[in-house]
């Protein structure tokens, strides 16, 4: 499978593109103005406790205060075979008060109306580790699936913890305090660990454990609130989260940039510098290969199979819906043969716009309804196949009594929808309008409303064409009837910049 990695470079936003085999997978954008929070690690303040919630909102400086519940503050605990916590957590109010200091660490952007989502239960990562303070434990990626290779790398990091445990000094967490000997924290081995040597464990390690010491060095003297530790920006991110084993090449279409994530490279992941190279061509990047089509694909209700089927993806607060449905395809045999080869189709295409859209959350695929019980397992495991590709973690529930796939998406980050685009000021988010039938009756109600409250001899109406032209047309008998009812006259004026919910009814 060939992969290639696209970045593309402007003043105001970098865009990154995963593409396999010529199609786009994955779409990343971070706006210069308004990056992303989540990896942040802030040292804030407790503004507001929530015992009823067994949370608390932390003022981290940016525009709405943060919400950290109990869960998030406190280790993990064991669980049973239910996934249910074995033992009940303390009550937020015996661990917080209101105005404490505390750090915390971004999980979940702020989305919509909401804050953003935080832990007390801080972490770096690296290319190949992520350290977590707190107890001793070494885990692994569970997309590590050979026995031997978890083990091999379970035994290089305990090892090389204890040589570098052996070989630290002491380490001062601020000028007044105590020297304190390093503290050995958690690490786990991302899916990237696989086949790594020894020595690029340890390198990572060492990273790690700067950026640490770093950590613990600022927070004490840090103001409150600030920000005491931030995530790289996307374009390096994607140096230490996308660029595996397969990747073929890493074009970018800005020579500083380039130059930057070549230094970058060199120093924390020197075998993906060679994999940097520069793209001069006079076309835009992702015109070449076709990203902005498939952007704004991304952002259509509608999703064409290549059968001739197609897919309807509706996105609400609760929840992600996707309709299959067979469309323009009729098949060649059966019914049953048609509508199986539509579903096999639809989800490997769903879990493809479940990473293009970067939804996230709870998602309910509707696939149309086989009685072939093999071909619902054959449809089920295909979508499972298709979904382990994610980077992001994602579980399917099962099928419910009526037939729907019950999937969920660990969501961190705004959708691509909620990034390029916003409510429309028309229908304001519906994702519909008024008929000018409806809003027509909508006026004859508010002018038997304004003749009542104000004494004039005329009613001016100011509307857009469309209900205008209904109002003077169809409902004109209405009108005529409504003016002898009030005995005042009623005028009529167009605004053709007003959307077609929007009037005024001024007494003259």
């Amino acid at each position: 499978m060939s992969r290639e990695i696209l970045i593309n470079i402007t003043p105001m936003e970098t865009r990154v593109a995963l593409v396999e085999n010529g199609v786009p997978q994955e779409i990343s954008i971070e706006r210069n103005q308004r990056s992303g929070l989540v990896g942040n690690i802030y040292k804030g303040k407790v503004v507001r406790i929530l015992p009823g919630m067994q949370a608390a909102f932390v003022d981290i400086g940016v525009e709405r205060a943060g919400f950290l519940h109990v869960d998030d503050l406190l280790p993990s605990k064991p669980k049973n075979k239910n996934g249910v916590a074995e033992t009940k957590s303390p009550e937020i109010q015996d661990l917080l008060h209101d105005g404490q200091k505390i750090l915390v660490q971004v999980i979940k952007d702020p989305i919509n109306n909401k804050g953003a989502r935080l832990t007390a239960q801080l972490s770096v990562a690296s290319r190949y580790l992520v350290y977590m303070d707190g107890s001793a434990h070494i885990g692994v990626s569970q997309r590590i699936e050979d026995e031997e290779e978890r083990e091999r790398l379970k035994t290089a990091i305990a090892t090389t913890i204890d040589e570098l445990a052996a070989a630290a000094e002491p380490v001062k967490r601020h000028k007044n305090a105590v020297e304190i000997p390093q503290r050995r924290g958690s690490y786990i081995l991302r899916t990237a660990a696989e086949g790594a040597t020894v020595e690029e464990l340890r390198v990572d390690m060492r990273y790690l454990q700067r950026v640490w010491e770093h950590l613990v060095g600022v927070k004490t003297e840090a103001a409150v609130p600030s920000c005491v530790y931030e995530e790289l920006p996307l374009s390096k991110r994607v140096l230490r989260d996308m660029a595996s084993d397969d990747v073929e090449k890493i074009l970018v279409d800005s020579r500083e940039v380039l130059d930057l994530l070549i230094k970058f490279a060199h120093k924390f992941s020197p075998e993906i510098a060679g994999l940097l190279e520069h793209y001069p061509g006079e076309r835009p990047l992702f015109f070449l290969h076709g990203i902005e089509d498939e952007i704004a694909k991304a952002l259509q209700r509608s999703v064409m199979l290549k059968s001739g089927g197609h897919l309807v993806i509706d996105q609400t607060e609760a929840m992600t819906t996707v309709d299959v449905n067979t469309g323009a395809f009729v098949g060649h045999r059966n019914l049953e043969e048609t509508v199986y080869k539509t579903n096999l189709e639809a989800a490997t295409a769903t879990a493809r716009q479940m990473r293009m859209r970067n939804l996230g959350g709870i998602i309910i695929v509707d696939f149309i309804d086989m009685q072939n019980a093999e071909h619902r397992r054959q449809v089920l495991r295909t979508f499972e196949k298709a979904l382990d590709r994610d980077r992001a973690r994602t579980t399917i529930s099962g099928v419910t009594e009526l037939g729907l796939v019950q999937t969920t998406r660990k969501r961190t980050s705004e959708s691509l929808g909620q990034i390029l685009c916003e409510g429309c000021p028309a229908c304001g988010g519906r994702g519909s309008i008024k008929s000018a039938e409806t809003v027509s009756y909508e006026v004859l109600r508010d002018i038997l409303r304004v003749a009542r409250a104000y004494e004039c001899e005329t009613l001016r109406v100011l509307a857009s064409p469309s209900v205008i032209e209904r109002l003077l047309d169809e409902d004109s008998a209405q009108v005529a009837d409504l003016e002898a009812f009030i005995g005042r006259s009623i005028q009529f004026r167009t605004e053709d910049l007003f959307a077609r919910e929007q009037f005024d009814i001024i007494p003259v």
